[in-house]
């Protein structure tokens, strides 16, 4: 996406930024006490620990999930088909860094905008995703679970993230991309053939692996920038 572009986007988002970041719902954090407590109560650095740890189960769990799918439903040949999928992906034209070049010269704060894209880009489809997974016959439990878990937690790193911003820029401007819109669902209403379909939830599992990597990267260079190393090459 060109720099245009993402001007545009930009603009477009800045008239809903402040109603949207002064409704945004915190996560709420345990501190050493046990006692539940409000993300916006606790430093920065905790929370931004506490919000890569999010990053790293759901990554973690989405791995599992996408490997559980591809042994239960995906013919062997068509294994393959994870190594193109990021070609397919719906956040593919999205204003986030798509190489390491790229995302090691954007500033803290827009490694943080394109985290809150990407999570917030992943809603809708996940829960359509729980929906379509209810009508395989064989869906195992553990694989249904394993999508519910990852909204819930979706949202908690959604929450975790905008405090952060909020805390970054002093509850100055925020850039929202919850103007973003998703097209993945059908529209047709039709049953679409079962191999179409396997094909379809096996490309969203894929894309969302490697959307998960790139939250749990952005957030892990961020750290790494604000403990003063010298250098966060190999992030």
């Amino acid at each position: 996406m060109n720099r245009v572009k993402v001007l545009q986007v930009w603009l477009c988002c800045v008239s809903l930024c402040r109603f949207w970041v002064s409704h945004a719902v915190p996560l709420d954090c345990k501190d050493e006490t046990g006692s539940l407590t409000h993300c916006t109560s606790i430093s920065q650095e905790k929370l931004l620990d506490r919000v890569i740890q999010h990053a790293e189960l759901i990554y973690r769990v989405s791995e599992e999930s996408c490997t559980l799918f591809e042994e239960m439903f995906v013919p062997y040949p068509l294994h393959t088909l994870r190594n193109q999928a990021g070609n397919m992906c719906h956040s593919k034209p999205f204003p986030i860094p798509g190489s390491k070049s790229e995302t090691q010269q954007i500033s803290d704060t827009w490694l943080l905008h394109s985290v809150l894209i990407l999570v917030q880009s992943w809603m809708e489809p996940l829960l359509y995703l729980q929906t379509t997974l209810d009508r395989y016959d064989d869906a195992p439990d553990a694989l249904l679970n394993k999508t519910k878990w990852v909204s819930d937690k979706l949202l908690s790193l959604e929450q975790g993230v905008v405090v952060l911003i909020r805390k970054m820029l002093d509850e100055g401007i925020l850039m929202s991309s919850s103007v973003i819109e998703q097209t993945l669902a059908p529209n047709d209403g039709q049953s679409p053939e079962v191999l179409e379909s396997v094909l379809r939830d096996y490309n969203l599992l894929t894309c969302f692996k490697k959307d998960a990597h790139k939250m749990e990267t952005f957030l892990k260079l961020l750290k790494c920038r604000q403990s003063n190393k010298l250098s966060c090459l190999s992030h």
